[in-house]
C-alpha cells in the first residue's frame, strides 16, 4: 500500500475482501443485536475499492464460515454478527493490541511433537461401510502428513527437524487432540508429544534454528517502513475522516498477522537489536490517534444505507493493560 502525498496508504489493489470485511467487523462492531444491511458492507468495501460482486462475494464466505448469520428474509439481505463470532472478534482484538506488550515470562519449557506416517498410510475402515466409501478413505502418506503440518503451524509450532516440530511453554492439550483427529484413523501412524529442554537453547544447534527469525525481523522492518511516513501525517494533522478509515483498517490489517507468524521467542533467544517494539509502537499510535476519525467516517459512508449505523459502529483502542476496550471504555 504505497502511501499518497499525505502519508494515508491507499487500499492495496487487490486486496482480500473477506480478510478486510472480518478486520471491518472486528474493528467497529460489537453487538450481534445490530441489524447489518448488505448495502451498507457494500458502501463500506467501497472505500477500500472493492467491488459490489466482491463485496457480496465476502459476505457469503462469511456466512458460510459461520461469522455473520442472515436476519429475516427481507430484501436487500440484513446481515448480524453471531454471539460466538462477537467473542471471538472481542479475544482476536485483545490478541492483536496485547501482543508484544509484556515478554513472555520463561521457564525454558517446550512443547516437541515427533509423528512418523508410512507413505502407504490410510484411514482404518469402519464396519458397516461400503466397500465404495472403503476405498475412498485410503489416503496416500501425502495426505495425512500433510494435515498434521498444518495442524502444527496453525498451533505456533515450527519444524526443527523432518518430523520433529517444536513450540515454546508447556500446554499440550491442543496439540494432542489435533494430532489425535488426524492420525488415530491413519494405519501405521506413530506420534509422540513430549515436555523438553534444551541443553544449548542459543546457537545453530538450538530451538531458535527452527524459525526464521531474519524473515520476521525483515517484515517488521517493512511494516516500520511502510507506515512512518503515515505517522507523521498523523502526528501533523493531515489525516482527516474521509481517510482515517482505510488508513488505521490498513495498519491493523497488516499488524494482525504478526501475532500468528511471530513465535514470541524470549528475548535471550532473539537477534539484537529486535525491531518488534517499534514496529508495535508505530501501530498503538495510529491506530489510537486515529480510532474516532474512522468511526465517524464508517458512519458517515454506512448511514445512507443503514439509518441506525450511529447506535452500533464504534471501535476498539488499546486500553492501559493493553486489553482492547471500546471507545468510550465500556468494554
Amino acid at each position: 500500500m504505497p502511501p499518497d502525498d499525505a502519508g494515508a496508504p491507499r487500499a492495496q489493489a487487490g486486496p482480500n475482501p473477506q480478510h478486510l470485511l472480518a478486520t471491518l467487523l472486528g474493528e467497529y462492531l460489537d453487538s450481534s443485536e445490530a441489524g447489518l444491511p448488505s448495502t451498507a458492507v457494500v458502501a463500506m468495501l467501497g472505500e477500500f475499492g472493492i467491488s459490489e460482486s466482491s463485496a457480496r462475494a465476502a459476505l457469503s464466505r462469511l456466512t458460510k464460515r459461520g461469522l455473520i448469520a442472515v436476519r429475516g428474509s427481507g430484501r436487500p439481505p440484513v446481515y448480524h454478527l453471531t454471539p460466538q463470532a462477537i467473542a471471538r472478534h472481542r479475544s482476536r482484538m485483545d490478541h492483536f493490541l496485547g501482543f508484544g506488550a509484556h515478554p513472555p515470562q520463561w521457564t525454558g519449557d517446550w512443547v516437541t511433537v515427533s509423528f512418523s506416517i508410512p507413505q502407504s498410510g490410510q484411514a482404518q475402515s469402519g464396519k458397516g461401510q461400503s466397500s465404495q466409501a472403503r476405498s475412498g478413505q485410503a489416503w496416500s502418506g501425502q495426505a495425512p502428513r500433510h494435515a498434521v503440518r498444518k495442524a502444527l503451524g496453525s498451533l505456533g509450532f515450527a519444524r526443527l527437524y523432518d518430523s520433529v516440530w517444536i513450540r515454546p511453554g508447556s500446554d499440550a492439550g491442543p496439540v494432542t487432540q489435533a494430532l489425535h483427529d488426524i492420525l488415530d484413523e491413519v494405519d501405521g501412524g506413530r506420534w509422540s508429544v513430549m515436555h523438553t529442554r534444551f541443553d544449548e537453547e542459543t546457537g545453530p544447534h538450538g530451538p531458535a534454528a527452527a524459525y526464521d527469525l531474519a524473515g520476521l525481523a525483515a517484515a517488521y522492518e517493512a511494516f516500520i517502513a511502510q507506515y512512518s511516513d503515515l505517522r507523521v501525517a498523523v502526528r501533523d494533522g493531515e489525516i482527516d475522516a474521509s481517510r482515517a478509515l482505510v488508513a488505521r483498517t490498513s495498519v491493523m490489517d497488516s499488524w494482525r498477522r504478526f501475532p500468528d507468524i511471530d513465535p514470541n521467542l524470549p528475548e535471550h533467544l532473539l537477534p539484537a537489536p529486535w525491531p518488534r517494539q517499534t514496529a508495535r509502537d508505530l501501530m498503538l499510535e495510529i491506530h489510537s490517534a486515529l480510532g474516532s476519525l474512522a468511526e465517524a467516517r464508517l458512519i458517515q459512508v454506512a448511514t445512507p444505507y443503514w439509518p441506525d449505523a450511529a447506535s452500533w459502529i464504534t471501535h476498539f483502542h488499546a486500553a492501559e493493560n493493553f486489553v482492547s476496550a471500546r471507545a468510550g471504555g465500556d468494554g
